[in-house]
């Protein structure tokens, strides 16, 4: 058994909830060079070569990549031989979030009631997912989302006769009724099986995979590379304003699922796909 203080849970994620704000993941930032380079509609070259003079000046300025600071989404994988001492779990996890985004002069985009629409100030409480897993570490990932694409994001509850062929239209009309409101290029994420929860959590998942990191699943794999290239083919473009770089990735997580259904999520992100990833 293994003791692992709170404090060192609640200033990671204080730290890392600045760092993923201020500088993309080295996969999504290689993706954009490379975009810009092979994009060929001079209006979608011009909008890609603006979105990396903006990471750039970011890091070099400690600045946020965008305004939109998201809300905070925390995945934390917990060895079943580690043993938490300190503060009760998610308060850690939520004072390390308050702390980042205070220090981090981050935008606080969190209402304490999703009616009453009162901000509490401090981007809390964050979204927290826990899963027990084998070993004796808690690797945290810390993954702030913005809305303008979380708000262009669907599930399906799609019948099982509905198929791969199904599943490929639902997340193709997802990309087309998004548009340029999810800021373009665009990474998606997706979920398959499960349950209605279960594939949106999936999907939420999918989109913190490193995108150089294909499904092991052939034939997950090969949806992946087949709806990338579809989705690059919708004209979308950077910036919804034409070009053949609509999607940077596609990201595709499955789960077991019951006989009479097929859900699938559609978790789509902006092409400021921010991940922090640290293991205690």
């Amino acid at each position: 058994m293994r003791a692992i203080h709170t404090d060192l849970i609640k200033e990671a994620v204080k730290e890392m909830c600045i760092e993923a704000n201020l500088v993309l993941s080295p996969d999504v930032e290689s993706r954009i060079y490379a975009a810009e380079q092979e994009e060929t509609a001079e209006l979608g070259k011009k909008i890609l070569s603006q979105l990396k003079e903006n990471m750039e000046i970011a890091k070099a300025e400690s600045i946020p990549i965008c305004q939109d600071t998201g809300m905070a989404i925390i995945f934390l994988e917990i060895g079943q031989e580690v043993h938490l001492e300190g503060d009760y779990l998610e308060d850690a996890v939520n004072q390390g979030v308050r702390e980042g985004y205070t220090e981090g002069y981050l935008r606080k985009s969190v209402v304490g009631d999703p009616l009453l629409r009162v901000n509490t100030k401090d981007n809390t409480p964050a979204v927290i997912h826990t899963k027990i897993v084998p070993g004796d570490k808690v690797r945290i990932t810390v993954a702030p989302k913005g809305f303008g694409s979380e708000n262009m994001s669907r599930v399906c509850m799609l019948k099982p006769a509905d198929g791969e062929e199904g599943v490929k239209e639902a997340v193709l009309e997802t990309v087309r009724l998004a548009g340029p409101n999810a800021c373009p290029p665009m990474v998606v994420g997706v979920g398959i099986g499960g349950s209605f929860e279960k594939c949106a959590l999936l999907a939420k998942k999918a989109l913190t995979r490193n995108l150089d990191t294909r499904s092991e699943l052939p034939h997950i794999r090969a949806m992946e590379e087949e709806l990338l290239k579809k989705i690059n083919e919708l004209n979308i473009g950077p910036g919804g304003l034409g070009g053949r770089t609509t999607a940077l990735g596609v990201n595709i997580e499955t789960y077991p699922t019951h006989i009479a259904g097929l859900p699938v999520a559609i978790n789509i992100c902006c092409h400021v796909n921010r991940h922090a990833v640290r293991e205690l």
